[in-house]
């Protein structure tokens, strides 16, 4: 299925910089990495590896717990049938040879740890543009998704299970984030979001909920601006040294149906599709609820919600939407103010407009919130009748293009391609009718 879905989904011609399409795989994947570098901010200077002022928080982390034994493990658990990075090295290889190679990566992990410096190979990645929505010729509605040094995401997990040890024990994280978060997913956030507001309609009062979303989030991300995070946050001084060196010198190309682009410099971002990248997007994004109210956060997808049963409801949503407006340009982010959109809720609802910086937020009947649909009336038909299209539609597929007939081969494959449409957060939408509970079992 995987692969009959790879033939689908070959990269058609492109949109170039003045308004013409290239069918060309070579002007493809050059047109790629030029926007996907565009929108980087520009290198506001890292620091200096040697940097005086930081400091021994955590009494010295000179060793990191890279033992031969610990790296076979990982080496042994690498899916064979995952690309390989810009070094060419297969992880098929590196798991058949792991316990011969598991003693030398110790040690260069260990090095790499001791000396706060990473292998330039490891900062190269390959860039696989992931189709989102939209026009298939537009390079924008594709997201970069990097392809890194297998060993060098051996490295990256060792680095994490020191950050995350010291986030957990600091309690570092705020309860509003949701994403890249153990122990939470898209339906913690859902359920304790909404908890908050379907219990402010259920009392008769009003309320407004703000679908916010960052441009480019993981992308813009200043480097300079994250360090100064990770050391307030008082991480030791040979984790910010190793992180900064893993960020400075970055670079990527793109590649599109097997051609390749040339390199380009990454000033800005941390890699989409990278191990360390998701925490330290939740380092940099920590400090954006500070003072604000009813506000759940999923990776960068805020939302704000609060009661309008009065004009000083509304203003106070207001000042919530300055406050985040004024976040994003003191840290040189920006809001897809086009996507951001207003929900009202509840009987006798003013219809507060609100303004994210210049701009008029548009108010929307329903929108969909991690996937699921949520509409003014609070209530599950659209979801139901999407979570069942999209399984009908993934099952026309599977009829269509699957052969085999037998248990062993539909049982999984519906497992694996079409349940996820049934059970995505399922515990927050359950159908309440019989129509929609009825609409589901079809399937």
């Amino acid at each position: 299925m995987n692969r009959k879905r790879r033939i689908r989904e070959n990269i058609g011609p492109l949109l170039v910089g003045d308004g013409h399409l290239t069918d060309k795989d070579t002007g493809k994947a050059e047109t790629f990495n030029a926007f996907f570098a565009s929108v980087f901010n520009a290198d506001d200077g890292l620091w200096d590896p040697r940097c005086p002022e930081l400091e021994d928080h955590d009494g010295g982390n000179d060793k990191l717990p890279t033992h031969p034994e610990r790296v076979q493990d990982l080496l042994l658990h690498l899916d064979p049938y995952k690309s390989t990075g810009p070094d060419g090295i297969h992880p098929r290889v590196l798991r058949e040879l792991a316990d011969i190679i598991a003693g030398p990566l110790s040690i260069i992990f260990q090095r790499c740890w001791e000396s706060g410096e990473v292998p330039v190979e490891w900062k190269l990645a390959n860039v696989v543009p992931i189709f989102k929505k939209g026009r298939k010729e537009d390079p924008g509605n594709y997201r970069p998704v990097s392809l890194t040094s297998v060993p060098g995401k051996i490295m990256e997990q060792f680095i994490l299970g020191v950050i995350e040890g010291h986030l957990g024990n600091n309690a570092v994280t705020g309860p509003r984030q949701h994403g890249f978060t153990r122990g939470r997913s898209c339906s913690t956030d859902l359920i304790s979001f909404y908890d908050k507001i379907t219990h402010l309609v259920d009392q008769g009062k009003p309320a407004d909920v703000i679908f916010l979303d960052f441009s480019k989030a993981f992308d813009t991300v200043s480097h300079g601006i994250l360090l100064d995070k990770t050391s307030s946050i008082h991480l030791d001084k040979t984790i910010v040294r190793c992180v900064n060196n893993w960020l400075m010198g970055r670079a990527q190309r793109c590649v599109a149906n097997g051609s390749t682009s040339g390199c380009w410099p990454v000033t800005s971002g941390v890699p989409q599709g990278s191990i360390l990248g998701p925490v330290l997007f939740n380092v940099f994004i920590n400090d954006l609820d500070v003072g604000l109210g009813v506000l759940s956060t999923f990776a960068d997808d805020p939302k704000r919600g609060g009661v309008v049963d009065s004009v000083e409801g509304g203003k106070a949503l207001q000042r919530g939407l300055n406050r985040l407006e004024s976040w994003a340009i003191t840290n040189r982010m920006k809001f897809n103010k086009s996507k951001c959109q207003d929900l009202h809720l509840g009987q006798g609802n003013p219809g507060y407009m609100y303004r994210l910086g210049d701009e008029t937020l548009e108010s929307s009947p329903a929108e969909r919130d991690l996937g699921v649909v949520v509409d003014s009336k609070l209530n599950r038909s659209q979801q139901c009748a999407l979570a069942a299209r999209r399984a009908n539609c993934t099952l026309g597929c599977i009829k269509h293009g699957i052969t085999s007939r037998s248990r062993e081969v539909i049982v999984p494959l519906y497992s694996a391609v079409v349940q996820p449409h049934l059970q995505h957060s399922v515990q927050f939408w359950a159908p309440q009718y019989e129509c929609e509970r009825l609409m589901r079992e079809r399937v």
